[in-house]
């Protein structure tokens, strides 16, 4: 009998497990465009058209490569605009009781395959270089779960930058080499631009006609949406700014949206590309010479490393980690994450950037937007839907970890071993953000004063008998303790007025 094969927006992999179990000539691949997930919660526009672009391609060739494919678009009058909705209408054209499904990488949507009239077998997603069991065996019995253990253990796995049994380099890890700071005359190599095809071109239409209300530019358009411009865009990250990648990475500057970012974790979390052959482009640079081993370490840290990690805390934890919030922050969300108006330079250019490319890189996640919703207290749950509607690589299995764990703390330190929060002194060495800011980033107290400052020392204050015990954060505390009592009261009260002015929707 004839089994149906979900195919996901972001599981467009020709090596799906659904796939490889199914039978080309016998079962029916189902594919569909529905509100259900791209308006639920609103994401960007530049992230429906990237996903729904992508699917048509993969969907054509799988077509072409023998598959039966009952792909639903968006507009189809048919269409039951939810994906169990259309499994159903589906199974019964087709005479199918089964379904073969990759787990997904969203608890909604396990839950709902776990629970649907039709019988489903639910493989495991193997384009992950660590199984969920890999991953649970490690974890197993630790007392921290903390991601360089697990990093030297996927290094081992898969040879990737070593020397038998020795890293290469003599060490595992050289993070301390990539944290230089910018210089303003910076080569900033732009990462490629793919000019919309005419199936693009009919997607955006399409976006722009139903999503235009979503928060986001949806033009210019230039992610990859094939397999073989993914291919394209990896390898001119390798060619042209992975030399300079490790160094920078954690670098920022005004209107620089990209500087040496691969920019390829879009294309990478839908299936566009393969996480291990990523890492053997960046170890084959490195050991042709053509790149140095900071480099290429620190990009194969980012996937070998975090991004295997963060999938793991997610499957391993469960649905409950997104509703985490030990430090019990409810503060709404301010408009100025959606483009309302601020001084803050840092906060506008990141928004800016996250509204015209629907991407930002990881330092101005962690350390711009993270941060500020850090210290002054936000709602993690409002993060986290803010985190997943406007990012093109935002999905739930790498949003929430990262939002929750490391730019939260609202796991408690699961995830990481201290909060990374920071005064404006971070941001002012690591950008030029600090040099047109209206605010004084050297003052912490203040009309005029960088809001990170007494918001940062106001969260320490707020959490001292949580932090004044933890090992990285003891000596920060101590600094607190030792300000005079007129100082302290003096940044309390600054931090409170902004978070006072924030609450009452005026522009900061």
């Amino acid at each position: 009998m004839v089994r149906l094969v979900l195919v996901l927006g972001d599981q467009l992999s020709p090596e799906l497990s659904a796939l490889a179990e199914a039978d080309r000539d016998r079962d029916v691949v189902v594919m569909a465009e529905v509100r259900g997930e791209a308006g639920t919660p609103k994401h960007h526009p530049k992230k429906i058209a990237l996903i729904f672009a992508a699917m048509r391609k993969f969907a054509a060739r799988l077509q072409d490569e023998g598959w039966t494919v009952d792909y639903a678009r968006l507009e189809d009058p048919a269409n039951a605009q939810n994906i169990s909705g259309e499994l159903l209408r589906r199974a019964e054209a087709r005479g199918a009781k089964e379904v073969l499904a990759t787990t997904p990488g969203d608890w909604r949507l396990i839950e709902m395959l776990d629970d649907h009239p039709l019988r489903v077998t639910r493989l495991p997603d193997t384009r992950f270089i660590a199984t969920e069991a890999e991953f649970r065996t490690w974890a197993k019995d630790r007392k921290s779960l903390r991601m360089e253990w697990f990093y030297r253990e996927m290094r081992r796995k898969t040879g990737i930058l070593m020397d038998g049994d020795t890293p290469a380099g003599g060490q595992w890890n050289f993070d301390k080499e990539n944290r230089k700071p910018p210089r303003d005359d910076l080569f900033r190599p732009e990462p490629p631009v793919f000019a919309p095809d005419p199936i693009t071109e009919a997607v955006l239409d399409l976006v722009e006609a139903n999503f235009s209300d979503h928060f986001g530019d949806l033009r210019p358009f230039g992610f990859p949406t094939t397999h073989e411009d993914a291919e394209r865009a990896a390898r001119d990250f390798i060619d042209n700014r992975l030399e300079q990648f490790g160094t920078y990475q954690d670098a920022m500057l005004t209107g620089a949206d990209f500087l040496y970012h691969s920019v390829l974790s879009p294309a990478l979390n839908i299936g566009l590309l393969d996480p291990l052959a990523l890492c053997k482009m960046a170890e084959e640079a490195y050991r042709a010479g053509r790149v140095p081993i900071n480099s290429a370490e620190g990009f194969i840290r980012q996937i070998l490393g975090w991004r295997e990690y963060v999938r793991g805390i997610w499957a391993l934890d469960g649905p409950g980690y997104m509703e985490r919030n030990v430090l019990r922050h409810d503060r709404a969300l301010p408009w100025l994450y959606w483009g309302g108006e601020t001084r803050m330079a840092c906060m506008a250019d990141v928004v800016r950037a996250t509204r015209e490319n629907a991407y930002a890189h990881h330092i101005q996640r962690l350390m711009i937007t993270g941060n500020f919703a850090l210290i002054a207290g936000l709602d993690p749950a409002q993060v986290q839907d803010w985190y997943l509607r406007v990012y093109a690589d935002a999905f739930e299995w790498v949003e929430a970890p990262n939002v929750v764990g490391m730019s939260l703390f609202a796991d408690g330190g699961m995830l990481a071993s201290k909060p990374y929060a920071s005064s404006g002194s971070y941001i002012d060495r690591m950008s030029d953000y600090c040099g047109t800011c209206p605010y004084d980033v050297k003052r912490r107290t203040g009309d005029d004063a960088c809001p990170f400052n007494s918001l940062y020392w106001a969260f320490l204050h707020r959490h001292a008998d949580r932090f004044s015990s933890n090992p990285r954060m003891s000596p920060i505390m101590a600094t607190w303790r030792r300000m005079s009592a007129s100082d302290r009261e003096d940044i309390l009260y600054s931090a409170q007025t902004f978070l006072e002015k924030l609450d009452r929707g005026e522009p900061v």
